[in-house]
């Protein structure tokens, strides 16, 4: 099993990249995202990868973060998401953006992916509500109050740190609570003096 590359880009195009390790050219499949990260990189570049092998092939998927990694691998554990799907969707959404729209269960902004129909964002957005804040690389950014990504008026720091903990251990799950606290903190452009970051 391959999981990590380092080496100098030699190709980058059509979400495939070839990375030369030492002489030999590896062919990883990157997002979209991804791709235009290591466009503008220089030197080497180190790949955190995911193998699948089947029986007429070997598949490397490449990602430059822990956070697109880990979704890619929560997303392939959905029925009917594949890795091509996966990948599409992570490249329209960065990792933190599909934690928020799960969280929220905002089919429509998974669907924004190529290939994605709006079956198998709800299905996206079902399965994986309960999941996502399991993984700390994708809810533990939110966990700690990281506003990065977020648009509009959410009062992470105080709201989140003061309200999730104690709907959670009410016994209900991590998604719900989330809703639950981040509609109560929600403050909207004219609100948005009131909650301190």
């Amino acid at each position: 099993m391959i999981a990590q590359l380092r080496g100098t880009i030699v190709h980058s195009g059509d979400q495939q990249a070839v990375l030369d390790v030492q002489g030999v050219g590896y062919a990883v499949h990157v997002s979209g995202r991804t791709q235009g990260q290591i466009a503008t990189m220089s030197g080497e570049v180190t790949l955190l990868t995911e193998m699948q092998v089947r029986e007429d092939s070997m598949t490397l998927f490449g990602f430059l973060d822990l956070g697109e990694r880990d979704a890619f691998r929560l997303l392939i554990t959905v029925q009917g998401v594949g890795a091509k799907a996966a990948m599409a969707i992570l490249s329209v959404l960065a990792p933190h953006d599909l934690t928020t729209a799960i969280i929220a269960g905002d089919k429509a902004m998974v669907a924004r992916a190529d290939g994605v129909g709006p079956k198998i964002a709800q299905r996206v957005v079902n399965e994986l509500g309960e999941k996502i804040g399991k993984i700390s690389s994708l809810g533990g950014a939110l966990a700690i109050g990281d506003a990065g990504g977020v648009s509009g008026g959410l009062c992470w720091r105080r709201c989140w740190c003061g309200g999730i903990w104690p709907v959670l251990g009410c016994g209900f799950g991590f998604g719900q609570s989330w809703l639950w606290t981040s509609r109560s903190a929600w403050c909207g452009d004219a609100g948005a003096g009131k909650c301190s970051q």
